[in-house]
């Protein structure tokens, strides 16, 4: 078969870059937006951060219909919870909910999964459920296929008490390594930071990042120059 077609029929994948990180007073998200198939891309913009409540937030790796579905009932069931004890959700529940489901289905899932969010008894938290379904606190989680470029990168530059702004930017600045150095991961930078005040959402796109070692700078088509001058191609002859 066509090394093409079976590119094309392969599952989708989110070969990705995503990060967990708490900080003084909440806790910072962040993934890249390149969704695969294969070698071939098949979405370049995607969102890889998923709210299960108006609190609490998953980063999605690894099959993207596994990550989809367990989101999915995570959420039906915070919302359930939610009504029957008349207050929001935990972090900590969600992340429990999370690691039922994955532990349960450990042989049929290929999804790990980062849970991060705020709420009045404990602050910010994050906590990583990798393949298998092990449940892991951490003041800081990366994963996907990415993670394996950045966890000297984290060693090294990983500090308790950080402030907001230095959060992100070391959450920025990690996934954009990432994109260089895998060709999984890639497209835009996503964050979401969580805290006491509520979530933001913060987009990065993918010619504002910073470049490394040999990277090639952001190019645009001839298309986009045409258009740009006003001007549109002939069509070609037959």
């Amino acid at each position: 078969m066509d090394t093409t077609l079976q590119d094309l029929n392969a599952p989708h994948s989110m070969g990705t870059t995503i990060i967990g990180v708490t900080y003084n007073g909440g806790v910072i998200l962040g993934a890249d937006s390149r969704t695969s198939t294969g070698m071939y891309v098949a979405n370049r913009a995607s969102d890889k951060i998923t709210q299960l409540t108006d609190n609490v937030y998953v980063c999605r790796s690894g099959s993207a219909a596994d990550s989809q579905i367990v989101s999915d009932y995570v959420r039906y069931f915070l919302h359930q919870h939610t009504i029957q004890l008349g207050q929001p959700a935990t972090v900590k529940v969600a992340a429990n909910l999370v690691r039922l489901i994955s532990y349960g289905n450990k042989n049929m899932l290929q999804t790990g999964l980062i849970i991060g969010g705020w709420d009045k008894y404990e602050g910010g938290k994050i906590y990583g459920v990798p393949l298998g379904g092990t449940l892991v606190e951490a003041p800081f989680a990366i994963g996907g296929s990415g993670s394996s470029y950045l966890y000297g990168f984290f060693d090294q530059v990983w500090k308790e008490g950080m402030t907001k702004e230095e959060a992100e930017q070391l959450v920025v600045k990690a996934v954009s390594l990432a994109i260089a150095r895998d060709g999984a991961s890639g497209g835009v930078v996503r964050t979401v930071v969580i805290n006491s005040d509520g979530v933001t959402r913060n987009f990065y796109p993918g010619d504002t990042l910073p470049l490394w070692h040999e990277e090639l700078e952001a190019q645009n088509s001839l298309l986009d120059i045409l258009n740009a001058q006003g001007q549109s191609p002939e069509p070609m002859n037959i």
